[in-house]
């Protein structure tokens, strides 16, 4: 083999960051959940690995993420609806009911308010007896792509970037096991970026943690080998093979060359993949199955450490059980069927998947040094470089499929007139009252005098260079809700405004 491909679990990570892959261990098998309250959420849960998902993945509702609380007055309308209600420690007891916390790899896709949702979620493992440092899971805690691709964000990106580093610098002593981040391009391609710019702008957003994180103090190969990242899985089934196997291969490198950092584990491409909602269509929902399918296949032969299959229902609303079921059912059909997960890259060595590879991978590369030219992600971001990159190429890709140049069945060719309809899951109103009415219950049996202490001291924190985490705890331990913990840490940080 070329020096440019190696050998799976050998530098620079092409084949694989194990030697084995999938014949030792296979990739976790998330199903991203979560609705309505979190005793739902909870059912829900427990049906999930009763079926055999091997790891669970926590959907918060926009509240949750912008940090309101359920009964403020700009959350009317979406408690609960795209993801779960957490406004308190409370609703992260309820969430975990009845799951051992050290058996299961939890991810949470959470970001401005992901040290609050971090510390919940500690809180209750503690309260199980859990040992902290063996907890396994991630946070998402990407908060540069919120303002490149989502918008969930709160305050402005250098304190943002201040809270995640904090993140980092306790969870390396408290969690070690922990992924305290997972730098994500699957936001920014279902925003409509290629999947070079994917790459590129996740890897953009990669450099600016780490050198948030070296500025203040630690040590390259203190936290990177806990970084994680997270993927989309488009259609174009080659080139995202090729894709993922050019992100291991330009990582180790920007890992070695221009960070330093020297353990192995340093250099090794950890990622989660989410096959493509963007593709999903209302429009023959069975047919998405086919879609996920494809999508899910080509992340097992990019070697993905974790994969989450989207439902076929999901253009038209929250999975239903059954589908949900059915988008499992999909990944074990790969893992126990197909015999992929017999070979570590058993497409290694294709003369179309390397060319594709080097090409991903030098496209990439080429967008980055325009990044540093001008000053750097934040700067690029601030600019408006890559959200006008991003939106440039959305706009092309639409133009495709308007002309007919771009094929999409059931959309601009193969449409059908059956107008079948599949059984939709629709979060019932009165969920948003009950939530509201539990929030209020927890604000009148709890300690006020310990909550405003615990939120001073918060506030102290943050006007100071000390770590956050410690103050974010008391405040979570004291119940202290998630508007208010996060409203305390705005009037020191401000808010942000887009341009």
């Amino acid at each position: 083999m070329s020096d440019m491909l190696g050998r799976p679990g050998e530098f620079p990570y092409t084949r694989g960051i194990y030697t084995d892959m999938y014949r030792t261990r296979l990739w976790t098998m998330r199903q991203y959940a979560g609705f309505g309250t979190a005793e739902q959420s909870n059912r829900r849960y427990h049906y999930l690995l009763s079926q055999g998902t091997t790891g669970l993945s926590v959907a918060f509702d926009l509240p949750t993420q912008m940090g309101l609380d359920a009964d403020d007055p700009m959350a009317a309308g979406e408690v609960g609806r795209v993801g779960v209600a957490v406004s308190s420690l409370a609703d992260m007891e309820e969430l975990f009911r009845g799951i051992p916390l050290q058996d299961v790899s939890t991810s949470m896709t959470i970001n401005s308010t992901a040290a609050i949702l971090l510390a919940f979620y500690a809180l209750v493992a503690r309260r199980q007896g859990c040992d902290l440092g063996r907890l396994s899971g991630t946070i998402q805690n990407d908060i540069l792509k919120e303002y490149i691709a989502r918008g969930t964000y709160i305050y402005p990106p250098r304190p943002a970037l201040r809270i995640i580093t904090d993140i980092f610098g306790w969870a390396g002593r408290e969690m070690p096991e922990w992924n305290t981040i997972s730098i994500s391009g699957y936001h920014i391609r279902e925003a409509g970026s290629t999947a070079v710019q994917e790459l590129a702008f996740t890897f953009a957003n990669a450099i600016a943690y780490i050198e948030a994180a070296v500025a203040a103090g630690l040590k390259v190969d203190s936290f990177a080998p806990r970084l994680s990242f997270f993927f989309n899985a488009h259609s174009d089934f080659l080139e995202e093979i090729a894709k993922f196997r050019a992100a291991r291969r330009l990582y180790a490198r920007l890992m070695r060359d221009r960070f330093g950092a020297r353990d192995p584990r340093s250099l090794m491409l950890r990622f989660h993949v989410q096959t493509a909602g963007s593709t999903l269509t209302a429009q023959q929902p069975d047919v998405n199955i086919v879609r996920t399918a494809v999508q899910a296949m080509a992340a097992v032969l990019g070697g993905a450490q974790s994969l989450h299959t989207n439902s076929r229902d999901e253009a038209l609303g929250l999975p239903t059980e059954e589908s949900a079921r059915t988008a499992l059912r999909t990944q074990q059909i790969i893992a126990y069927e197909t015999g992929v997960a017999n070979t570590a890259d058993p497409v290694g060595g294709s003369e179309t998947i390397e060319e594709l590879t080097d090409s991903i991978e030098q496209g990439a590369r080429a967008y980055l040094e325009r990044i540093d030219e001008r000053g750097g992600t934040l700067r690029a971001i601030e600019t408006g470089f890559i959200q006008s990159e991003i939106q440039n190429a959305a706009y092309r890709y639409q133009r495709e499929v308007e002309s007919g140049e771009r094929i999409v069945v059931g959309i601009n060719r193969f449409q059908s007139e059956d107008g079948v309809k599949v059984p939709t899951f629709r979060v019932d109103p009165a969920l948003e009252q009950a939530q509201i009415e539990r929030l209020r219950y927890v604000r009148s049996t709890r300690s006020q005098r310990g909550v405003e202490e615990s939120l001073a001291a918060l506030a102290t924190a943050a006007s100071t260079n000390a770590n956050l985490m410690p103050a974010i705890l008391e405040a979570a331990a004291a119940y202290a809700t998630v508007g208010e913990i996060s409203s305390r840490l705005k009037t020191v940080f401000g808010e942000y405004r887009e341009p």
